[in-house]
This record gives structure tokens, sequence and C-alpha cells, in this order.
């Protein structure tokens, strides 16, 4: 495994994090999700990444996810979590509040049973609360101890330029990193969002990476969704319909299959090593339901693809400049 500093902060993570979007604390039972991250913790990865909405439940992901660290020391890894999404009745369980972020922050540590979290998102943007107030409120956090870093996840160019604005008017501490969604189909972040954060310090610790399954080549056009896949489950499978609904595409997946092999490289280890040619990404999150799954997908840590390679996958994806 190789670690990579995130932005300008004093953390090294692993190229490579666990995530539990869509898993932990819902589609895996506790068992098989605390030998995935015995798995990751055992090959290297040191970052872990959960949030407030994961589970089954408000904050069911975080228990397991907390659970399974519990067996190692506190100082050899990162976890994080993130608020914002609706988790309750009242007014006061959703938004970027100073109320709700103090409050979800407590109920955060305590499901995972830890004193501290290292990174804590802003899971959104949230209109309905004065910018300001939020970034005080994460401000305050970190000088209490409650969480040592804080971060956005799929906010827009324009919020990290108005976030990056008010913490420099009012010296306050700095976000340190940014969640979006980036792979080889959703590449919006290159544009603008990369080029923002790096220059105010912010490293990508992008989730997706595998376009939720569909790079790995496993769903085929005109083909059944193999069962037991994402996008099978009626469910959880919403989040990849968009891909599987256009044979075209998956046809053009197919073609990336012999860059892969010539380069020794499964499917998924493509796709990773294509998110890490990026300098500006710290880490790629993938999810796993059985450990193998974590050994394959490691494997992608430290592997680069040609200029010829990058080249030829813009070319069938329709990329190309």
């Amino acid at each position: 495994m190789e670690y990579r500093r995130l932005g300008r902060s004093g953390l090294k993570l692993s190229e490579i994090s666990l995530g539990s979007w869509l898993t932990y604390g819902s589609r895996v039972e506790a068992d098989a999700a605390k030998a995935c991250i015995r798995k990751a913790y055992e090959l290297g990865i040191n970052h872990f990444d959960c949030a407030v909405v994961y589970g089954a439940r408000p904050h069911q992901a975080e228990e397991v996810v907390g659970e399974a660290l519990r067996e190692f020391p506190r100082h050899t890894y990162t976890v994080t979590s993130k608020v914002f999404w609706q988790v309750g009745p009242s007014t006061y369980d959703q938004g970027l509040s100073r109320k709700h972020l103090i409050e979800r922050v407590e109920m955060s540590l305590k499901a995972m049973k830890l004193d501290y979290i290292d990174i804590y998102y802003a899971h959104r943007y949230d209109p309905a609360t004065d910018l300001e107030e939020t970034l005080r409120a994460f401000d305050d956090l970190v000088a209490q101890g409650k969480i040592l870093y804080y971060g956005f996840s799929q906010w827009t160019a324009a919020q990290f330029e108005n976030a990056a604005a008010i913490v420099d008017k009012r010296n306050l501490r700095r976000p340190v990193a940014s969640q979006p969604v980036y792979n080889m189909l959703d590449r919006y972040i290159e544009k603008e969002i990369m080029p923002i954060c790096e220059r105010e310090g912010i490293g990508q610790i992008v989730y997706s990476p595998l376009a939720q399954g569909v790079l790995t080549g496993k769903y085929k056009p005109g083909m059944p969704q193999p069962e037991g896949s994402r996008g099978a489950d009626p469910k959880y499978g919403k989040f990849v319909q968009r891909y599987l609904s256009d044979d075209e595409l998956l046809e053009r997946i197919q073609q990336l299959r012999p860059i892969a092999e010539r380069n020794g490289l499964t499917m998924a280890q493509l796709a990773i090593a294509w998110v890490l040619r990026r300098p500006e990404v710290t880490s790629a999150l993938i999810g796993a339901t059985r450990p193998e799954q974590v050994e394959e997908n490691v494997k992608a840590s430290g592997m680069k693809l040609s200029a010829e390679d990058l080249k030829e996958i813009d070319e069938i994806l329709g990329q190309a400049e």
C-alpha cells in the first residue's frame, strides 16, 4: 500500500480507503463487515469512511465500523463521518446549523465509542443555514478536540470558493478534505473543483471509483443483472440504474478489458488506477461485501497507466478532447 498526503494537512492516507455506503449496517451483516474491515487494515488501509445516515437506521453503520476498529490501536487509523441529511422528524434532525452539528457529533462519537473523529464532513451544502455559522461550528469542534479536521462532500466550486473566503476573513481553521464522486464516467470535478481545492490545500478523497460496480465489467449489454449484484437489488440498485439503462455505454466498458489485461489488472483495478493517476486525489474509497474484494482492489495502489493507456480509455469512452 502506498500513502498520500491529504491536501496541506498532516494526514497521510492510504491510496485505497474503505467506505460503508450501502453496505455496512444495511446490506452486509455485522460479522461480514468486520471481516472486510479487518482485512483492509491488515493490507495497509488506514482510512475508514462512514456517515450518520449509512445503515438501516441513523448511526448504525457508525456502530459497526467503530466496533470493528476497536481491535486496532486508535493512533494507527483515521475514521470519518458525515452530517446533513434528515435523520428524524424534528426540524433539528437535519442540515448544518450549529445546533445540529454540535449535537450530531456527540451522537456519532457515542455510536462509534470514540473520543474523537478524524474528519467530519458536511455531507451536502445547506442553503438554509448561513455558511459562516456552519464554518464556525466546525472550527469550535476542532478546538474542542471532538473532531481533528473537517471537509465537504459534493459541494460546488462556488461553495468551495465562498467557504475559503470566509475562513480567510474570519481566521478560522481551514477545511482539508473534499469527498466527491469521481470515476471514468463522472469527471466533472476536473474542470473547477480540483483546481480550487488544490489552491486551497484541500485533498480529494473520492467515492464510487468503480461507478457503483459498472466499471468492473460485470454488467453486460442485453444480459440480466448478475445475481447478488447491486444492480439486481431493488432497494439499493437505484443508484446504478442510470448506467445500466445505457447499452451503448455498457458495450464501451467491455472494450476496456484488453487494456486491463495487458497491464495485468482486473477491470476494477484498472478503474481505481485511473482515478489515482491524478495527484490531486489522495485516496479512492472502495466498498466491499467480502474480504476478497478488498484484497483485489488494494492491488491497484501504486499501479501506473501509460499515456497510451489513458488516451485509449478516453477514446473508448468518448472522452477524447
